[in-house]
């Protein structure tokens, strides 16, 4: 799988070898693709890179529609996560997360992420929708959307998240 390139990041979806550096810790995930990974990969824990894993294990064909490593190219640093929250469903729609590491943060690496997500589902023509969540509150994430051009569709209340804002944007007519 090839990584979705940004003006200044690589995107880069974890091969299985990839993960099991990645569950050894950062210093070998690290030294394996030969960049500067922080002690911390996700404020959410492993959890997510263990599920991630098991799901890709068994369909490798899932593995572009999950996890992305930030990756700035000219830094050779680890910057943040991100990707997908899976395959397109029936109706095409597709769900992108993402998460910048604090000293990464406010220069604009978010935005820049989330428009690569957004432009390589697109680039798939059984995608004809994608959405994010943010919590419920004006903050950065919300305007890293907004630059993406997503807009707000709903408000609702996550059994385990809280007051959730749902946002979207459409494919492109050409």
């Amino acid at each position: 799988m090839s990584p979705i390139t940004t003006e200044r990041l690589s995107l880069l979806p974890p091969d299985l070898l990839t993960y099991g550096m990645l569950f050894l810790g950062p210093s070998d995930l690290g030294f394996h693709l030969d960049i500067s990974v922080p002690d911390v990969l996700s404020e959410f824990g492993n959890e997510p890179f263990h599920y991630v894993y098991a799901r890709i294990g068994k369909d490798p064909s899932e593995g572009p529609w999950w996890l992305y490593l930030f990756i700035h190219r000219e830094q050779r640093a680890l910057v943040g996560i991100g990707g997908y929250k899976g395959k397109p469903d029936e109706q095409g729609v597709v769900e992108i997360g993402y998460e910048i590491y604090e000293p990464y943060r406010n220069q604009g690496l978010a935005t820049e992420a989330a428009q690569g997500l957004i432009r390589w589902a697109f680039e798939h023509p059984e995608v004809t929708l994608v959405k994010a969540h943010t919590l419920a509150e004006e903050n950065a994430s919300v305007k890293v959307l907004r630059h993406c051009g997503m807009t707000f569709t709903d408000a609702f209340e996550d059994p385990d998240d809280g007051a959730l804002w749902q946002w979207q944007l459409s494919r492109p007519t050409r």
